[in-house]
């Protein structure tokens, strides 16, 4: 055995600084592997940021910015497949299919969505022809929704807003019907009358028509509304009215029956079903019958 000059041993030595260098090594060892996890971290974090920003739309940004609270669609991944109508034969069985497959698959993939949301209080409704919920909320829960992996983004629900025709003027217009002595210029313009001629006038459809509303007594529209029987009127299931909070609209809010603030509404489906009965086929498929919305003000 060598000593050293104090009487302690070289192995002795060399193991004291085997420790130093273990403890040194092991320092370093935490410290790197502490830099990498901050990095991980800082890099799912990145992520989660990235991803929310780029699921959610520049409009609800904007319209939840400091503090606000808006209206905002959030979009669910899964959409229902409805290829599998395309294989049955009668439309009733078809729209039976692409009902069913739209409610169940709505029912299955908003759950523990619409759970989180009654457990919080939020405003929302569910949607299942477009697999969506509307919910009304801020920045905070838009940014909530849309880390989630069952959401595929989050749109604005903005108002829109159109220049039509003054009221008076278009009421004026209603007022004073015309009787076309021939096929309307954009309707033959569509070959309709080609269509027409072989039998194909719109029989056994019905045309929904969402628009400022419509005047369902005009002569072109009322024996083509799909609530009326000839005698007595039924609105159930043949028109809703989505205007709920408008101030001094003609019409009103909630509207039971078919009305139209400004006319344009009833234009639009007169273009669509037309027909004044009298032999002048003024719309594209003048035996289709009609139902409708109000949803703009």
């Amino acid at each position: 055995m060598i000593s050293n000059p104090n009487g302690t041993s070289g192995s002795s030595r060399l193991r004291a600084l085997l420790c130093v260098f273990l403890f040194i090594a092991a320092g370093v060892a935490v410290i790197f592997a502490t830099g990498i996890g901050e990095r991980e971290h800082s890099a799912r974090t990145g992520w989660h940021l990235a991803s929310q920003s780029v699921k959610i739309a520049p409009w609800v940004f904007e319209h939840t910015a400091n503090g606000q609270r808006a209206e905002f669609i959030v979009v669910i991944t899964g959409q229902a497949d409805l290829t599998g109508a395309a294989a049955l034969t009668t439309k009733m069985e078809k729209g039976r299919y692409v009902y069913d497959a739209l409610r169940n698959k709505s029912k299955a993939t908003q759950t523990p969505i619409l759970q989180w949301l009654r457990d919080r209080g939020i405003e929302h409704q569910s949607f299942y022809i477009v697999n969506a919920i509307l919910v009304k909320g801020s920045r905070e829960i838009a940014e909530a929704l849309a880390v989630r992996p069952d959401v595929a983004r989050v749109e604005g629900n903005p108002q829109i807003k159109n220049i039509l025709s003054q009221p008076d003027a278009a009421v004026k217009a209603l007022s004073q019907p015309k009787n076309p002595a021939t096929i309307e210029p954009g309707i033959a313009y569509t070959h309709a009358p080609g269509v027409w001629a072989l039998g194909f006038r719109g029989q056994g459809i019905t045309v929904g028509g969402a628009d400022t509303g419509a005047r369902w007594t005009h002569n072109a529209l009322k024996p083509h509304y799909r609530g009326w029987d000839g005698v007595t009127a039924d609105h159930n299931y043949n028109w809703h009215d989505a205007i709920h909070d408008s101030i001094g609209n003609p019409c009103g809010n909630d509207a039971p029956f078919p009305c139209d603030d400004i006319g344009h509404g009833t234009h639009t489906i007169g273009t669509a079903i037309g027909d004044d009965g009298m032999g002048n086929q003024i719309g594209m498929a003048p035996a289709a019958k009609w139902v409708g919305c109000r949803n703009m003000d």
